[in-house]
């Protein structure tokens, strides 16, 4: 017997469909930005445009990402981080999962399962490096905010208006000054590109796990993120 229960609300819907689209717009400039020469791409003016791109895609990125960590705060039950993430009792909750998918019988839940709790805690970390990572690099590379202007302010030479400054320009900042910020940035952006391919692996896992559980276990998981809903064969283990 099918039933439907409504779980997601509109807010969640809308973060995960932004998130969705803004992630893969910006691995696709940010492997633009990755292999530019290989594509002939190589003018100043391309490289700050492509960075340009990036970072307006990543405000907005950022911002879904802030609307969601606070909606986990006000949202309806399912969109708490209550349901989100491992709590107390996670093991047990996993191995009672996991021995119900071996047994052929796989219990169904309103929200995220375990695994997918789990998943989702190490999704929500990952994008969370990216954006504190890619605003740092967005004000050390191109002085955009919210850091522009302390790494303009830090760099530009004796007498020079912080303002004027071009990024990838060295002619108005001082160098050694610029070596420093050179240096405090590498790391971030070290951290931003690594994070990126594990986050790329992620959304494959991901994709690959909501197909498996659609499939083996049912709940319309991807037209739930839609309408809402999920439609369930048996009572949920979280209802």
């Amino acid at each position: 017997m099918l039933k439907e229960y409504k779980v997601w609300d509109a807010p969640t819907r809308i973060f995960h469909w932004v998130n969705f689209t803004t992630v893969l717009l910006l691995i696709f400039m940010g492997l633009m930005m990755l292999f530019k020469k290989d594509m002939g791409i190589e003018s100043l003016d391309a490289k700050i445009a492509l960075k340009t791109i990036h970072v307006l895609i990543g405000y907005v990125f950022v911002l879904n990402l802030a609307v969601r960590v606070v909606w986990a705060f006000l949202g309806n039950r399912f969109a708490r981080w209550g349901s989100m993430l491992p709590g107390k009792g996670f093991g047990t909750e996993v191995k009672g999962y996991l021995a119900s998918i071996k047994a052929g019988e796989p219990k169904q839940y309103l929200g995220h399962n375990p695994l997918g709790r789990l998943a989702v805690a190490v999704l929500m970390a990952s994008l969370l490096v990216m954006a504190a990572t890619g605003l740092i690099r967005a004000g050390t590379d191109i002085y955009y905010p919210p850091f522009g202007s302390i790494a303009a302010e830090f760099v530009a030479a004796e007498g020079v208006d912080p303002a004027t400054l071009k990024p990838y320009d060295k002619t108005f900042v001082d160098a050694a000054k610029m070596k420093v910020l050179g240096s405090f940035k590498e790391p971030f952006g070290e951290v931003h590109i690594y994070t990126s391919y594990f986050l790329m692996f992620l959304i494959l896992l991901h994709i690959f796990a909501v197909a498996r559980a659609e499939i083996t276990e049912g709940g319309s998981l991807v037209s739930a993120m839609i309408s809402g809903r999920k439609t369930l064969s048996k009572e949920p283990e979280d209802h």
